[in-house]
This record gives structure tokens, sequence and C-alpha cells, in this order.
């Protein structure tokens, strides 16, 4: 398993040393979010080419975290491209100009990404390195917990999407569809998604992977930052929070 973690990451350094390189050409960072869900992919495929034969656990960690992926990269890219540089990084990189913008970049934001995909992408790497290994009950129990995970990620964000499309939404909360039972419907579907694919393999000896990913959204860059902004921008968002379910779904209260 350490070899191909070893060549993934050797792979995913070299992908994200030449985004940093676009970004200093273009002069804007937040594009590096679009590559999030893509350089798992990346994790992964670059794993299986270092393999003989790809069995049929291989196939579907391959398939799942593709089909994840690659529709979050494209969603997050459609919304860089319309939205432009994300306020984050503006505050982030604020007072920073020249060659130090460029050597904090790299490190907290380039090199800090592909950290914690390193990590979380533990399951993936794992996966490919057992060749033989079968589907069973646990694989098959991951697969329909993708499906969830998936249908609260992908539905969310369509409704979200809608929601911010819509001129009649400007300072308005979105608290219907899935929005009506948990405030972060995209969130919880992530976290599912994760558990699904470490269940796949379920190697307990990378089950830390999925639950950083858990903790980075529920406590540290996803509910709590987001939140932050919105209980500002959004007059009703408090008594959102009073009915809605913060995570979990649940009926909202009445």
């Amino acid at each position: 398993m350490l070899d191909l973690y070893l060549y993934a990451a050797t792979v995913l350094s070299g992908v994200l040393l030449s985004l940093w390189i676009i970004s200093i050409l273009i002069g804007r960072v937040s594009f590096i979010d679009a590559f999030w869900g893509v350089g798992f992919v990346v994790v992964a495929w670059a794993a299986a080419s270092q393999l003989v034969e790809i069995g049929p656990m291989q196939t579907v960690v391959l398939v799942l975290v593709t089909l994840w992926g690659l529709r979050l990269g494209l969603y997050l890219l459609r919304r860089f491209l319309r939205d432009g540089e994300d306020s984050r990084y503006v505050r982030m990189t604020k007072g920073k100009e020249g060659v130090s913008r460029h050597i904090f970049t790299l490190w907290f934001v380039f090199g800090l990404q592909g950290a914690l995909m390193l990590i979380i992408s533990a399951p993936l790497v794992s996966a490919m390195a057992q060749p033989s290994a079968q589907l069973d009950l646990f694989a098959y129990a991951g697969i329909a917990l993708w499906v969830v995970g998936a249908f609260f990620e992908w539905i969310g964000d369509l409704q979200l999407s809608r929601f911010k499309a819509d001129p009649n939404s400007e300072g308005k909360v979105l608290d219907t569809g899935l929005w009506a039972w948990t405030r972060h419907p995209n969130y919880f579907g992530d976290t599912c998604v994760w558990w699904g694919i470490w269940l796949v393999g379920h190697d307990l000896t990378v089950i830390f992977a999925p639950a950083v990913m858990t903790f980075l959204l529920m406590k540290w860059s996803g509910v709590p930052l987001l939140e932050k902004g919105l209980k500002k921008r959004r007059p009703g968002y408090e008594d959102y929070i009073k009915r809605t379910s913060s995570f979990f779904p649940r009926p909202p209260k009445q």
C-alpha cells in the first residue's frame, strides 16, 4: 500500500504545483475549490494505474469516487466562473503581495488541500492495494450509503443553485426541499459518500479518513464557517436554525 500511496502523492503534488503556477498567472486561487473532488479522482486512478489487475472492489471504488469527484468539480468550477474569486481567499491573502503571497498560497491553500486529500483518500489507496478482494455485504452497504449521500449532495446543490438564480431569493433563506430537513444537505451527503466509500473496503486501519472528512464538514471548514457568514447576511437565518436540523436530516419543527 505504501508504494501506491507514494506514487499517488507524487502525481497529486505535480498536479497541485501546476495549478499553483496557473494561480500566479491569472492572479486568483479560489478555482482550487473545483479541484477538491477531482483531486481524489486523481489519487484513485494514479494508484490504480500501478495495478496489474483491477478487481470488482477496485472497480466499484473507482466508479464511485469518479462520479462524485467529477460532478462536484464541475459544480464548483461553474460557481467560480460565475462568481469569481471567493471572499474567503480574499480575506486569507489580504495584505500579502508578490512573492510572499505566492509562497503563502503554495503552503496554506494548495499545500494544505493536498495534505488533506492524501489523508482522506486513504480508503481509496487501501482498496487499490487489495486486488483480490471481493464485494461482500459491507461493500453493498457502502454502495447503498454512497447512493444516499449522492442524492442529498447532488439534489441539495441543485436546489441551492436554482434558489440563488432566482432574483426574488435575494436576502432570503432557502428552507424548502431537502433544506427544510437539514441546513446542510450537501455536507450531510458528502459525509455519507465518504463513509460509503470506506465501507466498500471496510479497512479499519484507514477509518480515520471518513472521520476526518466528517470533522471538517461538521466542526471546521464546513458548517461553522458557512453559518458564521449566513447569520450576518440573511436576516431570517436565526429562525431557520431554530426549526431546522444542523446536519442530520429530520422533519422541521413547526
